[in-house]
This record gives structure tokens, sequence and C-alpha cells, in this order.
């Protein structure tokens, strides 16, 4: 089995036994994401079995619906399975992986929620994606959290504005510029435009004052969006992906405690919150998963 995670620039491909352990895996970046895609097969695919590979091989998009992701899927048509134009999101994918082999398996009642350079989420009911009537369910970057209303949040949602990796840098600026002191403006020698989210990351584990309160903000808004996700869902689980698996150390405790101020004590004892098992490859595992299990 080979599945495929494509972004607007890039293409993951994960080769996994029957089991769904990751046997080979392979990212490629290229102007043409079609060609990053067959690139990225072609490396992880069996010793001269590529266009076989090819052809059977299971896609997920963090973008569906974008056009840079429809092209490719278009230029890649007549080597995919039927029906791989009907892409999962990739945080449903990522929910399925999850829920297969990573840190909810065996559970049906599954939400995956995640934040890196963009925020994605991911629903299971009874073990089948919860998709909507749209394909679009499971929104997360688009929960509101703030009455202001700004340019940011129109485009690209108002979490994801906060606390998406962009959102994290650019709290932490105008803190700077603000006149708190951090010391992260000594290690991009002053040009703030050098700042990255492992940058913040990096300082608040070293104690840099405006670092740990960034990511304490950071947390509250990740605690409220997920005490949302699971007041409507009610899972078994909450999974926890990107930055809260990833900075675990910074963001879960501090998560679990804002969502349980937000939630009742009778929904808050019985749900699971775990970090995520696969990381970055979670997308691309499910969207093999999800081509194995018939769709609701």
């Amino acid at each position: 089995m080979i599945g495929v995670e494509l972004t607007d620039t890039s293409a993951r491909a994960v080769a996994l036994d029957a089991d769904g352990r990751v046997t080979a895996r392979a990212t490629e970046s290229s102007g043409d994401l079609a060609s990053a895609a067959l690139a990225a097969i072609a490396a992880v695919a069996p010793s001269g079995g590529t266009a076989q590979a090819t052809a059977a091989a299971a896609f997920a998009a963090l973008f569906p619906e974008s056009p840079t992701v429809v092209a490719a899927m278009r230029s890649l048509g007549a080597r995919t399975a039927p029906g791989a134009d009907a892409l999962p999101p990739s945080g449903v994918a990522a929910a399925a992986a999850e829920a297969w082999v990573g840190a909810a398996r065996g559970r049906g009642d599954v939400v995956f929620f995640a934040t890196a350079e963009h925020t994605t989420a991911g629903i299971l009911k009874n073990g089948a994606p919860m998709r909507g009537a749209s394909g679009r369910a499971a929104s997360a970057a688009w929960l509101a959290l703030n009455p202001v209303e700004r340019e940011d949040y129109r485009r690209a949602g108002c979490l994801e504005a906060e606390v998406a990796a962009a959102g994290i840098v650019r709290r932490l600026i105008w803190r700077i510029k603000a006149g708190d002191r951090s010391r992260i403006s000594d290690r991009v020698n002053g040009d703030l435009t050098l700042v990255t989210l492992e940058h913040v990351l990096e300082a608040a584990r070293s104690g840099d004052g405006v670092s740990i309160s960034v990511m304490r903000d950071t947390a509250k808004y990740l605690g409220m969006a997920a005490a949302n996700l699971v007041a409507i869902c009610d899972p078994e689980i909450l999974v926890l992906g990107g930055i809260m698996g990833s900075a675990a150390d910074l963001l879960l405790e501090p998560v679990r405690v804002e969502m349980a101020r937000r939630l009742p004590p009778a929904m808050i004892e019985v749900l699971a919150v775990e970090p995520g098992s696969l990381g970055a490859d979670a997308a691309a595992i499910g969207a093999a998963r999800l081509a194995l299990v018939p769709r609701s």
C-alpha cells in the first residue's frame, strides 16, 4: 500500500505493509505538484513497480479544493485508483491513521486536532470519517474564538491565524516591537523577519519569558478549540498532532488544563487526551487506510 499527502508545494509518500507499518517514506517538492507526487511514489515503490504503485496509490490533501491540488490530481488521474479525485482532507486521513495504528488504535469515536504550518482536524464516528454535507466537516482552522474582526481571520480562519506557525511568530514579533525583551532578537541579529516557530519553541524551553508567554497564549487558544470539538463530538479520545505532539512538553498539559476549565467534569473525566504517535506520516498513512474501507 502507498499513501500520499499533498500540500500545494510538496508530496509525502509512505509505503506500508499489511499491518500499517511504514516501510519507506519520501517527501518531494516541486513547482509541479503532480511531478512531486510521482517522484515521491517512485522513491517508496518496490524496484521496478513504480507504474503499478502509482496506479494504486491513495491520496489525501491539506487543501483538497486548492487549484494546485485539483490540477495535480487531474494530471495524475489516469494513473490513480478510481475515486481518487474525492480526496479526504489531511485531518480526516490523520484521524483514520491514528485510529488504525496510532494513539487511538481500536477506538471508534475519535477527534484528531493538529496545528503546525496549518491547523487541521478530523472526526471519526463509529470508525467512519465524518465528512459533512460538502466534505468540509472539522474545518478547525475556521473556529471563531475571538469577537474581533481581522483580515487574517477572514483569509485563513480565526484559529489558524492565531495558532499556526505564522500566527505564533507574528504574536512573538508584536511583543518585541511593543518593547518586550526576548533573546530571540539576539538570535536573529535584530532581523525579526528571520524569526521562525522553532526559534519560539527553543526559546520557551530555555526560559525566555516572552516566548513562554506567547506559548501560554497559544495553549489557551488550542485548549478552547479542543474543548469546542470535544463538546460537539463527545469522542472517546482526542489525539493532538502537529506541535501539540512534537512540543508536548510545552503544550500538552496547558491544553489539558484549559480544556478542563471549559468542559463539564463528567465529560472531561472520561475523555482520553493523547499526543499523536504517527507524526508527519499520519495523513499519508490515513489516505491508504481510507482507500481500504468503504466510503460512508
